[in-house]
C-alpha cells in the first residue's frame, strides 16, 4: 500500500487533524528534510505502510518549514518535540508518540491494536 501524505501546513491544519480524529484515528510525522535519521524513518513507513485509508490518516509536516505548526503539535497534545516523530492522535488524544528509529509500522499496529481493546 501507499501512503496518501496530507501536508500540515499551519496550526488550523492540527486543529482540523485533532477534529478528524474523533471519526478516525491519524498519524502525524515530523519530518526534517536535513536529517538521515529522518529520511530512513520515513522511508521506513512507505516502504512497511499497512493501512488504507479507512483504518489511519497520514499526515505530514516539514519541520523546516513549518516550524511554528511543530510548536504548537507539541502544546497542543502535552509532548516533548522531536524529529523525526510520528504521533497517533485518536479522539482529541495523542495516545501513542515515537521518534527516531523506533519509528515503524508495527509499532503503529500495535499501539492501534491496543487502542481498540479499551
Amino acid at each position: 500500500m501507499k501512503i496518501n501524505w496530507l501536508q500540515l501546513q499551519s496550526t488550523q491544519d492540527v486543529d482540523n487533524v485533532i477534529t478528524r480524529s474523533f471519526q478516525l484515528p491519524c498519524l502525524i510525522f515530523k519530518h526534517s528534510t536535513r536529517c538521515e535519521i529522518s529520511s530512513i524513518a520515513k522511508y521506513r513507513l512507505e516502504t512497511d505502510w499497512a493501512f488504507d485509508e479507512d483504518t489511519l490518516e497520514a499526515y505530514f509536516l516539514d519541520i523546516l518549514d513549518f516550524r511554528p505548526v511543530s510548536h504548537h503539535i507539541a502544546q497542543a497534545f502535552s509532548i516533548h518535540h522531536e524529529s523525526p516523530q510520528a504521533l497517533l492522535i485518536f479522539k482529541g488524544e495523542c495516545i501513542f508518540d515515537v521518534s527516531h528509529l523506533d519509528i515503524s509500522v508495527a509499532e503503529l499496529k500495535e499501539a492501534l491494536a491496543l487502542e481498540a481493546t479499551h
